[in-house]
C-alpha cells in the first residue's frame, strides 16, 4: 500500500464489522465505523439491565469448527474466555426421559461410533438408516451437499427413508438451534454441510461457552484494539442510503442529513437493513445486488429464566424436540461470570437461558405469554427436579428479523464480499463462506471482504 493511508467507512458495528476494522487497522487503513444502535456486537451483543444482570441477544455456543473466531480471540488476547465443555450433545425429552450422543478420542469417523450404538434412545436399524443415508456425503464430501440445496431436509431425509423419528427428535433441535427454522423448511444443503464437518472434523461439534459476557470478552477488546490503533466508532448514527453515481458509491447519506465519504465502503449490515440502504438505481442496474431482496430475516427469541433451585446440573449446552426449547443452558454451570441474580451470587440454583424457537408463531404473545410457554417445556423435561420450583426473574428479547433464512434454491442467491462496483464490499454471515450466519461465519466473511479490499488497493496502485 502507498504511503497514504485509504479510508474504509464500516457499516454496521456487529461481529463482522469489528473484526474487518481489526484486520483492516492491522493492514494500516484509516477505519471509521457506524452503528445504528447504542451498543456494538450486533447479532452477539449483551447489556446490563437495570438489576446489574447481564442481558444477551441469544444463546451463543462456541462450535470447535469456527477455527477463525479463535485466531482472532488469540490475537486480541481473550482466548483463554473459552471454557470447553466434554464432547457430548445432550437431548432432555418430556416426562425426564434423555439421550446423549457421546464421541471417542479417534480419528475420523471412528469418533462417531458411540453415537451410533451407545446413545441409549434410537435403535441401531434407524442409526444404520442414517448412516446409510449419509453414504453419498462420505463419498463426495463437501461436494454433495450443494447438490441438494432443492430440497428442504425433511424432504431429503423422506427420499433416504431414515425414519420420522429420527428426524423429529434429533434433527428438529438441530435445525432450530442453527437457523432458528425447522426441517420443513430449511435447505438440505445446511444441515449436510453441518453434517460432514462433524463426521470429518473430531473436535467441530465440540461446544463451548464464554466465561462471561460477549461485551467483555469479545466485542469491546476488538472496539479497544482498533481504537487503539486509530479506528473511529460512532453508535447511534443509522444510515440511509449509499450513494450511487452511476459507476461506484461516492458517499453515505445519513438520516441526520450528513454525507460520510472514504475511499472505500464495507457493508457489515444484517440482509435485511442491507437491503434498506441499497438504492433501487443499483438495484435495477446490477442484478448482483437486485437478488439480494430475495434473501430474508428469520424471527428469533430468547429467554432466561432464574429458579429458586438447580433443575439441573449440566454443564454443557442441552437440546429439546419437545416443547418450544430446542437449545438451551443452565449459565449458573456453563458460565461462572453468569451466576448471578440482580448482581448478587446466584449459586447452587438455575439462570436457563432458552432460544424460544420456532419464533415466526411466538412474536406477537406477551413476555408472560412466552414464559408461561418457556416454563411449562422445562417442567416437562425435568418433572422431579423442577416440582416447587418458583421463577425469581426472566428477560425475554425479541428479534424480528436476525440470521437469514437458508430455505430451498436460496444458496445462488448469497453474495461474495466482492461485489461488482470497485468501492463497495460486503460481510456478514449470509455473504457466501464456510459458516452461515453464525459467529464463524461472520468472522471469515470479514477476512474474505478485507482480503478483496487490499487487493484492490494493490491493483489500483500497480
Amino acid at each position: 500500500m502507498s504511503s497514504e493511508k485509504k479510508s474504509v467507512l464500516i457499516l454496521g458495528g456487529g461481529l463482522a464489522g469489528l473484526t474487518a476494522a481489526k484486520r483492516l487497522v492491522d493492514k494500516g487503513f484509516q477505519v471509521k465505523v457506524l452503528e445504528k444502535r447504542e451498543i456494538f456486537g450486533g447479532k452477539v451483543s449483551a447489556w446490563k439491565d437495570e438489576e446489574g444482570d447481564w442481558i444477551e441477544s441469544g444463546t451463543h455456543c462456541f462450535f470447535g469448527a469456527y477455527s477463525v473466531l479463535y485466531d482472532l480471540m488469540k490475537e486480541i488476547k481473550t482466548a483463554h474466555a473459552v471454557d470447553w465443555k466434554e464432547h457430548q450433545l445432550t437431548y432432555m425429552l418430556e416426562g425426564g426421559k434423555s439421550f446423549t450422543f457421546k464421541t471417542w478420542d479417534l480419528p475420523s469417523p471412528l469418533h462417531l461410533l458411540p453415537a451410533i450404538v451407545q446413545n441409549g434412545y434410537f435403535t441401531f436399524g434407524e442409526m444404520a438408516a442414517f448412516a446409510k443415508s449419509l453414504i453419498p456425503l462420505a463419498l463426495k464430501k463437501e461436494k454433495y451437499a450443494p447438490t441438494q440445496d432443492h430440497l428442504s431436509f425433511a424432504a431429503w431425509a423422506a427420499e433416504k427413508k431414515f425414519g420420522n423419528r429420527l428426524l423429529q427428535k434429533m434433527f428438529r433441535p438441530m435445525a432450530l438451534a442453527l437457523k432458528f427454522i425447522p426441517p420443513e423448511e430449511i435447505s438440505a444443503k445446511i444441515i449436510l454441510d453441518v453434517t460432514e464437518t462433524f463426521y470429518r472434523i473430531p473436535d467441530a461439534s465440540r461446544m463451548g461457552f464464554l466465561k462471561g459476557s460477549p461485551q467483555e470478552y469479545l466485542t469491546q477488546p476488538l472496539i479497544d484494539y482498533s481504537t487503539s490503533k486509530g479506528a473511529i466508532f460512532k453508535n447511534k448514527t443509522v444510515v440511509e442510503e449509499l450513494l450511487f453515481d452511476g459507476k461506484e458509491i461516492n458517499g453515505v447519506q445519513l438520516r441526520n442529513g450528513e454525507i460520510l465519504t472514504a475511499d472505500y465502503y464495507l457493508a457489515a449490515l444484517p440482509i435485511h437493513n442491507l437491503q434498506k440502504v441499497l438504492p433501487d438505481t443499483l438495484k435495477q442496474q446490477l442484478p448482483f445486488f437486485g437478488d439480494l431482496d430475495r434473501l430474508e430475516g428469520v424471527p428469533v427469541i430468547s429467554a432466561q429464566i432464574w429458579y429458586d433451585r438447580e433443575i439441573t446440573s449440566a454443564d454443557n449446552v442441552l437440546f429439546s424436540p419437545d416443547g418450544v426449547i430446542p437449545v438451551y443452558a443452565n449459565l449458573a454451570r456453563t458460565t461462572p461470570d453468569y451466576a448471578t441474580l440482580r448482581g448478587e451470587p446466584f449459586i447452587g440454583k438455575t439462570r436457563f437461558e432458552f432460544c424460544v424457537a420456532p419464533a415466526k408463531e411466538l412474536l406477537a404473545l406477551s413476555k408472560e405469554e412466552i414464559i408461561h410457554l418457556v416454563d411449562q417445556s422445562v417442567r416437562n423435561c425435568y418433572p422431579d427436579t423442577s416440582r416447587g420450583a418458583r421463577i425469581l426473574k426472566s428477560t425475554v428479547v425479541k428479534i424480528p428479523r436476525s440470521v437469514y433464512a437458508p430455505l430451498p434454491r436460496m444458496e445462488q442467491y448469497r453474495p461474495s464480499q466482492k461485489t461488482p462496483l470497485r468501492n463497495l464490499f460486503l460481510a456478514g454471515g449470509f455473504s457466501q463462506q464456510l459458516y452461515y450466519d453464525s459467529m464463524g461465519g461472520a468472522v471469515m466473511s470479514a477476512n474474505l471482504a478485507v482480503d478483496e479490499i487490499v487487493l484492490n488497493v494493490g491493483k489500483m496502485e500497480a
